[in-house]
This record gives C-alpha cells, sequence and structure tokens, in this order.
C-alpha cells in the first residue's frame, strides 16, 4: 500500500473496514471497480465467496486435540502464536463470539469451522488480515451489544448459571478496557466489598 497515494490508502482503509477483509482483497476489488468505494463494496458483497473444506479442515486439524474432537487450551495457545495475537487479548473473545463458542477456551469443530466460514477465512493468511476488522467490531455499538451479552454466557462454566464475582469483573474489565469507562473501578470494588468472601454471582445486569 506504500506506492498509492494517500487518496488510495484512505478508500483501502474504507474498503477493509466495511468489507472486512484484507489490503490485498481491498485493493483488487478497488482496481476492479476502477477506484469507487461503493461500487466495490458492493461487488463484494454481491459476489459469492467460497472457502475450501479442505483447508478449513486442515485449520482445525493443526489445532485440535489429540485426544478429543475438540480444540481445547493448547490448541487455542497455538491458534494465538498463528495469529500473532496475546491470549488474553479481547480480540479472542471476539472471535468466540463469531464462532458462537459455548465455552470459554475450547471450541467443537461444527463452533470453529462455521466461525471461519462466516469470516471467509479458509487460510492463516486470510485469518491474519481479518484481525484489524476484528478488532474494529468492538467500536460498533450494536455488536458490541450482542458481544457484551455473549461474553457473560461463554465465560461461566459448564452447567453453571452464575459465575464466580472475580470472573465476572475480569470480564468487565476486559470489555470496558478501551472504552474508558469512569465508574468500572468504582463498580468493581462496590462488588468486592458487598460479596466477601467471594459468591457465585448470577450475572443479570444486561449492556445497554
Amino acid at each position: 500500500m506504500d506506492q498509492l497515494d494517500n487518496d488510495k490508502k484512505e478508500l483501502v482503509k474504507r474498503f477493509m473496514y466495511v468489507a472486512g477483509e484484507g489490503e490485498k482483497v481491498a485493493i483488487e476489488y478497488l482496481n476492479l471497480c476502477d477506484w469507487d468505494v461503493e461500487a466495490s463494496i458492493d461487488y463484494f458483497y454481491d459476489t459469492p465467496v467460497l472457502v475450501d473444506d479442505a483447508l478449513l479442515e486442515e485449520l482445525y486439524n493443526r489445532y485440535k486435540d489429540p485426544n478429543i474432537d475438540m480444540i481445547l487450551v493448547d490448541g487455542i495457545t497455538l491458534l494465538c502464536n498463528d495469529l500473532e495475537v496475546d491470549p488474553q487479548d479481547i480480540i479472542m473473545l471476539v472471535i468466540s463470539w463469531h464462532m458462537n463458542a459455548s465455552t470459554m477456551c475450547e471450541y467443537s469443530k461444527m463452533e470453529f469451522l462455521q466461525g471461519l466460514k462466516e469470516l471467509r477465512a479458509d487460510t492463516m493468511e486470510k485469518f491474519r488480515d481479518k484481525i484489524s476488522y476484528i478488532r474494529s467490531e468492538l467500536n460498533d455499538e450494536n455488536k458490541f451489544h450482542d458481544i457484551y451479552n455473549f461474553a457473560f454466557s461463554w465465560a461461566k462454566e459448564k452447567g453453571q448459571k452464575s459465575m464466580a464475582l472475580d470472573t465476572a469483573i475480569g470480564m468487565w474489565r476486559l470489555l470496558f478496557a478501551e472504552k474508558k469507562c469512569p465508574l468500572l473501578d468504582h463498580w468493581c470494588q462496590f462488588l468486592q466489598e458487598v460479596f466477601m468472601p467471594p459468591v457465585q454471582l448470577a450475572f443479570s445486569l444486561a449492556y445497554s
């Protein structure tokens, strides 16, 4: 992109933000539409993008547990390494939201494959290209609402209807880390003072 003038660089960034694709795809579609960003985005969405099921299967097999047909902690750690993101990065929560994962730190085969199909990513290169877009989704108020509500269901232990207070506080701090919520520390301190010693917290505070 360094060879492009500033106007074209802005068009590339706009395409990437809206379409959730990487730089290479953005430039390809913009070239096809004579750098008309609206037309290129329309063309992108009107053109079916088929993922390669065999490539998806290869990705899944790279991360699946050797003893069970699921991706567990070790596989997710390897996935983070390949994506070049920290396992504690909120991006992994958003990825889990895309996969509609039912439990933290694990993906079923169906969750993993369907999530990558939704993201149109059947190779690690395509998956990495999606990271900027996935992170940007946190700035979309409607998507953040959905991610927030997903997070507290996803973070509960299997079979539990409530979660530990420390877990709930950790999720709030993760979700609002970049939103500069001035009352977050006061809220967490209040809960820790009221619910000491630690108890299971029936989470019911909806995001609005």
